[in-house]
């Protein structure tokens, strides 16, 4: 990509866009996820941290039941099942919050829907098998996102010959697919998968050139919290990327994404207080 086309790209932080921007706070009620695994696998744990989130100002609750972090051990539909659904019923008859099941499984989809899911975020884009037919019969918004690989091996040398626009000819074919199964458009937001199949110079690429992806026009989710992309840049453990995950997170806002996904759902949005403030003043 030239570096002309870099410098086209248009100016996103606008006071109307930064309105409408959602805070994702992740839960995972998983032993071994990469950076909180085994923190919130208790229900009473899980249930405070979402009762924090929602204090906060986070706008989703995004649960996991499984790790995809590279050499995760696999987790059985029922074993997910056992884990997120319990926990789904007592956020949605507890308080008046958004929330999204992170599977890739259709028997888990199919649990999380009759059971008051707002939104199926899958790392798989509804390749697996059943998963496009689950949806199509439901009216819930769905994240595609964009994986090379499986997780168990995804970082095994990935290859692109242009990472964005490999990335964006994966989506307009997982996009047909939904469109042709019966999922509305409207209903699809796209995540091109920092860190998923990706090497540290693909990532900052992507970074770099995010806005890129508005151009499917629809709406952009960034998952880049806490990630080894940040780490392995600053030599930072997990529990030291804070300021990394909010510098990644404002870059991706400014360039167009809607949904950051984070674990530090208070720092997250008080960065976005100070970007829509600023933007009030912009001429």
């Amino acid at each position: 990509m030239s570096e002309s086309s870099i410098k086209a790209q248009p100016n996103y932080t606008t006071l109307a866009h930064l309105k409408s921007v959602q805070v994702m706070g992740i839960l995972n009620v998983t032993l071994d996820s990469f950076s909180d695994g085994g923190q919130f696998s208790s229900f009473d744990n899980a249930l405070k941290q979402v009762e924090l989130m929602i204090t906060s100002g986070v706008d989703i609750i995004d649960i996991g039941g499984e790790s995809t972090r590279p050499g995760a051990v696999d987790v059985s539909e029922k074993d997910e099942i056992t884990r997120v659904i319990p926990l789904l019923k007592a956020i949605k008859s507890r308080f008046d919050i958004a929330v999204s099941i992170d599977t890739s499984k259709a028997g888990v989809m199919t649990e999380a829907i009759i059971h008051g899911a707002n939104m199926i975020n899958d790392v798989r884009a509804l390749q697996n098998e059943g998963c496009l037919d689950v949806v199509a019969q439901s009216n819930v918004k769905v994240c595609l996102m964009h994986m090379q690989g499986m997780p168990r091996t995804m970082q095994e040398n990935p290859h692109y010959n242009n990472v964005i626009e490999d990335i964006i000819s994966f989506f307009v074919q997982r996009i047909e697919s939904c469109v042709q199964k019966g999922i509305e458009k409207h209903r699809l937001i796209l995540d091109p998968g920092f860190g998923f199949g990706k090497t540290l110079k693909h990532n900052y690429q992507m970074l770099a050139d995010f806005g890129q992806f508005e151009k499917l026009n629809l709406p952009l989710l960034a998952g880049i919290s806490r990630k080894s992309m940040l780490g392995n840049l600053l030599n930072r453990d997990v529990e030291q990327r804070l300021a990394g995950s909010l510098t990644a997170g404002i870059i991706a806002v400014q360039q167009g994404a809607s949904i950051i996904r984070v674990h530090d759902v208070p720092e997250t949005v008080d960065a976005i207080k100070i970007l829509t403030a600023v933007a009030r003043y912009k001429k």
